[in-house]
């Protein structure tokens, strides 16, 4: 395809001879391709098929699975045509733009029809649930146990989940690949209550995860030996071994830095404090828990360099073939094994896939580091995972790998002449300097999205913890690999921990210094992003001089409907707590109702307050709100009121003639929550807040 694409853009030319508006349109389209060539190669097609997978989940309706499939064929045919006797390049970039976006589009269709898997409907009563433990992940209330499901108390093979996550408050006793019975209540997966928040309910049903709860008392081991099938006792023995792993490094690396340790070799974060969490995310180094690019970077890069230095020492081998190419297999084989071993998440699952495709153009002899081993990376996420494209993980890791390798390319050419100027040391930190800047830059609009904030010291933190990481860390970890064989691993894990304690001292030393994260007053909407993500693209797919122009002319309508956008005034979610902007603009955060949902992505880092009183009362810009436990009939009447959210069951929430609307916790949990922008001088409920029914969610009218 890149032969192809690239000889239409670079021989087909447009007649000066052109008559009538054809000629005009031709004309017009030249001069455009003057300003700015596009790079129409394998990243047009992959941005595409990103932009066609995100159509698939933000339509307010499931399309047919067998119109998007015909549709599919119908691009593949106008494709192939264009191929063969379209001569304009505009047309020919159209057609594989067209394709990539059906593509993606019929990916998501056909994916969603794939993991398709029962769900429980409603809560139900306490159930005695049997299964494996699949996993365990740290949470608020408890480890929570990811519970492969054998049956289920009243349900039938055909309605049993196949997964279910369970928080266990009472002290944990059973570990990863062990058959435990529970008592259990079950309920669906908590959808989003804030438009653009995280869809965990989405998420759920890629994972086939159907039903979410908590245990009653303690799950108990069970009698029950592995599950049938030998793929499916292949998991339990690699949960059982994850598990081990995670608690021998917990232990071997020290007490303060043994789970960030042991977070980082199996994935496993469980045995992390959840101060050292908070620490991380508020300090920017959040990245480094999720086991990615950066981790399969250093596991496959130390692999690689070992093994090619130490055939490089063979001096027959290493004068009669190319020492890189072995070095690359066992350093591919090394990713994989890491990827197995770290549980292989959706992020690890990306960066194993740059992995493999840096390392096999090693062994093919094509340029390991660019811009066409980004796009067949992101081809082969979105292909295999197309769901992963709504998450934060996705678009910070791959905005970031594109504009480190766009930057890296812009200037590879000049390297030798920066280095002579400045010298080998100090040209290695202006590129770390510039590495952290660049990567900070691209991924900040996405975290300005998912998380309403930014690390205040962000940039601070990566610049003092990444060294550590990659010079102290990195050797380390090669120093444990290669004692473990004489039984001397745990030293090397010791001295693994050792440098872990640095970066966790530099993670609450940032965190610390500046406890306000950077939050924006107004939330950044998706159409924002979109453009935000055009913008990225296009710096990455332009060449020429036009290149900033197209970018500016992508970026400014997302910063002029960020601008233009109405600000969050309240809102109550699922989980009880209520979000109130007041008028001096801070966001607060009241724990009013006791609720089991989920509390908006964005607003996690926010500390709640209780509401004491018999009413609390916050001054926002449109007036006055308050939140009532009793009483909010009289409370509603008050001058100065615009909104009572009351505890109390009241009727339908109508303005009476000079009283604000009331809006009870039974109709906001009917409603999945409720949200209210300022218009104006007004207060207005958030219309797109409503009942969207695809196959992972439901209308609350739905039987």
């Amino acid at each position: 395809m890149q032969a192809d694409i690239s000889s239409a853009v670079h021989k087909h030319k447009v007649s000066p001879e052109s008559k009538g508006w054809a000629g005009r349109l031709l004309g017009l389209s030249h001069g455009m391709w003057s300003i700015a060539s596009i790079d129409s190669r394998p990243l047009l097609f992959a941005f595409s098929l990103c932009a066609g997978a995100v159509t698939y989940f933000t339509l307010p309706f499931e399309p047919a699975l067998g119109l998007c499939l015909a549709g599919w064929l119908v691009m593949t045919g106008l494709l192939i045509a264009a191929r063969r006797r379209v001569t304009f390049t505009f047309l020919y970039v159209l057609a594989v733009v067209g394709f990539g976006l059906v593509t993606g589009l019929a990916a998501g269709a056909v994916r969603t029809t794939l993991v398709a898997a029962p769900s429980v409907a409603a809560e139900t009563r306490p159930v005695m649930l049997e299964g494996w433990v699949a996993g365990v992940e740290p949470g608020a209330k408890g480890p929570r146990l990811r519970i492969d499901v054998h049956a289920i108390a009243g349900f039938s093979r055909a309605d049993t989940p196949k997964y279910v996550r369970l928080t266990h408050m009472a002290r944990l006793e059973v570990a990863p690949g062990r058959f435990v019975r529970c008592w259990a209540v079950l309920r669906p997966p908590p959808a989003p209550t804030l438009p653009g928040d995280y869809d965990f309910q989405r998420q759920a049903w890629f994972q086939q995860l159907g039903a979410v709860g908590y245990v009653q008392g303690r799950c108990r081991g069970g009698t029950l030996g592995a599950p049938q099938g030998w793929v499916n006792q292949l998991k339990v023995h690699l949960s059982t071994f994850r598990r081990n792993l995670a608690a021998h490094v917990n232990v071997a690396a020290g007490e303060r830095a043994g789970g960030f340790a042991a977070a980082l070799v199996s994935g496993d974060r469980s045995f992390m404090a959840q101060a050292d969490q908070d620490a991380l995310r508020g300090s920017g180094l959040a990245h480094l828990l999720a086991i990615s690019g950066l981790h399969m970077g250093i596991v496959g890069g130390l692999v690689f360099f070992l093994v090619q230095r130490g055939l490089v020492l063979i001096e027959p081998l290493a004068l009669r073939m190319p020492v890189q190419k072995p070095a690359a297999a066992t350093a591919l084989l090394a990713s994989l094994a890491y990827l197995v071993l770290s549980g292989a998440s959706v992020s690890t699952q990306r960066a194993f896939i740059m992995s493999a495709v840096v390392f096999g153009a090693v062994l093919f002899d094509r340029a390991a580091i660019s811009m066409r081993s980004f796009a067949i990376a992101m081809i082969a996420v979105v292909l295999l995972e197309p769901e992963s494209v709504m998450t934060p993980g996705f678009q910070m890791s791959f905005a970031a790998s594109g504009a480190l390798i766009a930057t890296y390319e812009a200037w590879s050419h000049r390297r030798a002449g920066r280095e002579r100027v400045l010298g080998p040391v100090p040209f290695a930190w202006a590129s770390l300097v510039m590495t952290s800047v660049v990567a900070a830059a691209a991924t900040a609009p996405f975290a300005l999205y998912h998380f309403d904030r930014l690390a205040g010291l962000g940039l601070v933190a990566n610049l003092l913890a990444m060294p550590v990481i990659t010079f102290v860390s990195a050797p380390m970890a090669a120093v444990t690999l290669l004692l473990t064989p004489f039984g001397y691993g745990d030293v090397g894990l010791r001295l693994f921990g050792y440098s872990l304690e640095i970066v966790l001292a530099i993670a609450h030393w940032c965190n610390d210094l500046a406890p306000a994260k950077l939050s924006m007053p107004v939330a950044m909407p998706g159409l924002s992003l979109a453009c935000f993500a055009a913008a990225l693209a296009l710096v990455t797919t332009a060449r020429g001089a036009g290149r900033l122009l197209l970018c500016l002319a992508a970026a400014v309508p997302g910063i002029w409907l960020w601008v233009a956008s109405p600000a969050l005034v309240v809102h109550w979610s699922q989980s009880g707590d209520v979000f109130v902007r007041t008028t001096s603009g801070g966001l607060e955060r009241i724990a009013f109702a006791d609720g089991d949902g989920l509390a908006p992505l964005r607003f996690s880092n926010l500390d709640a307050t209780a509401c004491s009183d018999q009413t609390c009362r916050f001054g926002t810009q449109v007036g006055t709100v308050v939140l009532s436990q009793s009483g909010a009939d009289q409370v509603a009447c008050e001058a100065g009121v615009v909104l009572v959210l009351s505890l109390e069951t009241s009727g339908p929430a109508e303005r009476r003639d000079g009283c604000a609307p009331i809006h009870d916790w039974a109709s906001i949990q009917a409603a999945g929550g409720f949200t209210a922008h300022a218009t104006g001088k007004t207060l207005e409920p958030d219309p797109s807040v409503g009942c969207v029914r695809r196959p992972w969610r439901g209308c609350s009218t739905d039987s």
